[in-house]
């Protein structure tokens, strides 16, 4: 019993020397008031870590609370299935979802926020965990309800969809792209009741139809978005295929052209 009893008060005594470490593994640390609901709608109950090698980068001061230029990172980490980015404070927190299919774990674009809050990106690797990073975005609000300017002209409509790219070779075998489609990207939350309409998904192909990566967008992504990506294109391809589609049915087709010395306009084709 004297053995029995020892060997109880060991457990005990180890048990409470792991649980500050255990604790604070699960501690957020922007400490937000949402992350319990983030984590609910986001991870669901799968195993997560806060992870430092996924980088949220956000401007020190944000000069419009409708353009706020983010980059999520999580090429640090191997084999990254899903990249999640969203913002706890945000009326709509989804802001996009980037699958890597054949492309690095990174992205760059423009959000909108409504508030001041932690903007954070989820990466999802082979083995099931979610690796969460994070950074808190100081902003004075107003994006998310502002409404678009493209709206501002009477013929907004004529160019939805037009696009301009360009891709750059990199040392490492992979392409940079750089993409941005004419869009208004309305949130359905502005005073003047314009219902939301917004670019909803995109897809990046080789010349040969092969997927390279797919981003699933919501509202708070910035009208006339800008995607900064890196994929894994052929390099016996000439041009990147990049195929667009809005929440009212509309499809748009450009084509990238590479080694391209200069930006170029496509014109998208709507189907």
């Amino acid at each position: 019993m004297l053995r029995t009893a020892l060997y109880r008060t060991a457990m005990a005594l180890l048990a409470l020397a792991l649980w500050p470490a255990a604790a604070m593994a699960v501690e957020d640390p922007l400490n937000s008031v949402n992350w319990s609901d983030m984590r609910a709608q986001f991870l669901g109950q799968d195993a997560y870590v806060f992870d430092d090698r996924v980088k949220v980068s956000v401007p020190n001061v944000v000069e419009n609370q409708a353009q706020v230029p983010v980059t999520a990172d999580a090429r640090a980490l191997a084999d990254v299935q899903e990249l999640v980015v969203f913002a706890d404070l945000n009326p709509i927190q989804h802001v996009l979802t980037l699958m890597p299919i054949n492309a690095e774990a990174v992205i760059s674009f423009r959000m909108k926020v409504e508030r001041g809050t932690p903007v954070r990106a989820a990466a999802l690797t082979a083995d099931g965990v979610w690796h969460v990073g994070g950074i808190y975005l100081d902003a004075a609000g107003g994006g998310c309800s502002a409404p678009a300017l493209a709206r501002q002209k009477e013929d907004w409509s004529l160019t939805v969809g037009n696009s301009r790219g360009r891709l750059w070779q990199q040392v490492d075998g992979t392409t940079r792209v750089r993409l941005r489609v004419r869009h208004p990207m309305d949130t359905g939350l502005t005073l003047d009741n314009v219902p939301a309409f917004y670019i909803e998904k995109l897809q990046l192909r080789s010349t040969t139809g092969a997927l390279l990566a797919v981003v699933n967008i919501r509202e708070p992504v910035s009208e006339d978005p800008t995607f900064t990506l890196q994929v894994r294109l052929p390099l016996a391809d000439d041009a990147l295929l990049v195929e667009g589609r809005d929440i009212g049915g509309n499809v748009y087709t450009s084509k990238i052209p590479a080694r391209s010395k200069q930006s170029r306009s496509v014109v998208s084709v709507p189907r």
